[in-house]
C-alpha cells in the first residue's frame, strides 16, 4: 500500500523535474515556439500530477483518522 513516505518521494521527484524545466525555459532552452509549448505542457502535467498526489495524501490521512 502507498504510504506517506512514498507520496513525499514522488512529489519531491516531480518538483525536481518541474524545477529543471522551469530553469531550462528561463535559460532559453526552447529553440522555437513548438518546443516552448511542449515544455509548458510538461510543466502543466507535472503540476496536475502534484495536485493529484496532494489530494491523495489528504484522502489517505482522512482514511487513517477514521
Amino acid at each position: 500500500m502507498i504510504d506517506d513516505q512514498d507520496l513525499k518521494y514522488l512529489a519531491k521527484e516531480l518538483k525536481r523535474v518541474e524545477t529543471g524545466l522551469l530553469e531550462s525555459l528561463g535559460d532559453g532552452a526552447a529553440d522555437d515556439y513548438p518546443q516552448y509549448r511542449e515544455m509548458c505542457g510538461q510543466i502543466r502535467g507535472l503540476l496536475y500530477a502534484q495536485d493529484l498526489i496532494s489530494d491523495l495524501a489528504k484522502k489517505l490521512e482522512k482514511f487513517d483518522d477514521e
